[in-house]
């Protein structure tokens, strides 16, 4: 009997739901209120952890790394959404607003987003959620998610718009899960809809529900499917955190593929669901010149360099601005050192965390209060996560409460794993800095979000999103966003 048994446990496959910036309390009111009745339904079968930590940046392209391949950037090597490449010295950046990408050259722009990410810059060192699977002999599908490395290779087709004008190849091969899409450039459904280019070319919640749609109803859905769902980042972005709008929208898509199943029960026969957040946002001040933290405003006595010419003889700085967290690079040490830039920007008490590296050790200062900490890992002190740091001088700075040899976090969730792995993310001289709730930073051309909502730093309000599970009773050995790699391959074992 037990062969059975576990045979048929087998069977069961994980469907997971990434919605871009979905967040507890607003989807908590949208279904009290009975504008999220898919939602609910998932809710009333399933368990709800409210609070999982998100890597940082709270950037999608970080996040959906982590997720992937279980660890943080500076295993991932996906520093953040804009980064600067220190041995090819040039910015990156993965779509952080069209006037950026026109300034850096939009066909470069593009090759680092659709291809340079997955094939290049995401670590080859580990493992994806899909290499894994695959090399136990079991199928994987990703959906419209940013990140997607496997071990399938597949070509995109790239829009003829976009081929026309410019010397970039009609195909490009890549490295994907088994089954893939990826918007309109790489397709499963045979319907035409949803995908064209001024739909973002298929990278909408329409487009990614009928693809999901299109596994279920032929039967073909793999032991793992990830599905992307990016809509609701812009809603949120305008509309301030609580806004419900975006809930209800995918909330709707939810129901549509749910009643590809003869009765929504049905749905969750066969499948593990997993319901999930990948950042949260903080809301912005309505005041412009309040909300808006012009990094070339702040630091003015430097040379920075510019969009449109790169790295030229005389530049000092490198802004990589991901929206209310940012890397600021020095590329002369002695003339700009990083601890003189660190002390010019905590003259600004919209600046939470500033942070940079010294030998071994991040040294961490702030705007809002006087002080210091300097931390490095493997010490005396333990956390919540069971990761051990060696501390010394201020905790308030990152609001952490010391209590016989342990630590607790509570403003900045994860903090010291978080800002210790971004400041070892990436090649170069840099530090990090992380705004208060209300406020973003700026550089060149930057994408702003005043009323509305931001994300990017570390506080906690970037940082915790809900996840739904239905299915199981087993949970992630943390609430933590690297943690869920390990327990989703225990679900599929």
């Amino acid at each position: 009997m037990g062969q059975i048994v576990s045979t048929y446990a087998n069977k069961k496959r994980v469907i997971m739901l990434m919605i871009d910036s979905l967040m507890y309390p607003p989807l908590e009111k949208a279904v009290k209120e009975g504008y999220a009745p898919a939602f609910k339904f998932f809710i009333e079968n399933g368990k709800v952890f409210p609070n999982i930590v998100s890597p940082f940046p709270t950037m999608s392209v970080t996040v959906d790394s982590s997720l992937l391949t279980g660890t943080h950037a500076n295993i991932h090597k996906i520093p953040g959404l804009v980064w600067f490449h220190d041995a090819e010295k040039r910015l990156i950046n993965y779509g952080s607003h069209i006037r950026e990408l026109i300034k850096l050259g939009i066909i470069r722009s593009i090759k680092d987003i659709v291809y340079h990410m997955n094939n290049h810059h995401l670590s080859k060192e580990i493992k994806t959620i899909h290499e894994e699977m695959s090399m136990r002999g079991k199928g994987t599908a990703s959906i419209n998610a940013l990140i997607y490395r496997g071990n399938t290779e597949h070509s995109l087709k790239l829009p003829r718009i976009l081929t026309l004008f410019t010397s970039l190849n009609h195909e490009l091969k890549t490295k994907g899960s088994q089954l893939f899409t990826y918007g309109s450039f790489s397709k499963l459904s045979p319907l035409k809809r949803n995908g064209y280019f001024w739909q973002r070319c298929g990278f909408n919640d329409r487009f990614s529900a009928q693809e999901l749609k299109h596994l279920i109803e032929t039967d073909s859905l793999p032991s793992f499917t990830i599905v992307y769902f990016p809509d609701m980042d812009k809603i949120v972005h305008k509309n301030g955190p609580m806004t419900i709008k975006g809930i209800r929208k995918v909330d709707r898509q939810l129901q549509s593929i749910l009643d590809c199943y003869d009765s929504w029960e049905e749905a969750l026969k066969d499948n593990y669901w997993i319901i999930m957040g990948d950042n949260a946002q903080a809301p912005i001040d309505s005041d412009r010149n309040k909300a808006l933290i012009d990094l070339r405003q702040s630091l003015r006595s430097y040379q920075i360099m510019t969009l449109k010419d790169g790295v030229k003889d005389g530049d000092e700085i490198v802004l990589g601005v991901n929206e209310r967290m940012a890397f600021i690079y020095t590329l002369n040490p002695e003339r700009a050192a990083l601890p003189d830039i660190a002390k010019t920007l905590q003259k600004d008490d919209r600046v939470d965390v500033i942070a940079w590296m010294e030998k071994e050790s991040v040294h961490v200062i702030s705007g809002v209060q006087q002080g210091k900490i300097i931390f490095k890992p493997n010490g005396t002190w333990v956390d919540e996560y069971e990761q051990s740091w060696d501390i010394e001088g201020d905790v308030g700075i990152l609001n952490l409460t010391v209590k016989n040899n342990k630590i607790f976090y509570d403003e900045y969730p994860d903090a010291l794993a978080r800002l210790y792995s971004s400041l070892t993310s990436h090649e170069g001289n840099y530090l990090v800095v992380s705004a208060k709730p209300g406020f973003e930073f700026i550089g060149e051309g930057s994408p702003t979000h005043v009323g509305g909502a931001s994300h990017g730093a570390l506080h906690k309000q970037d940082s915790l999103v809900p996840m739904i599970v239905t299915g199981t009773d087993s949970s992630p050995k943390h609430l933590r966003m690297i943690d869920l790699k390990d327990w989703i391959l225990t679900l599929l074992d």
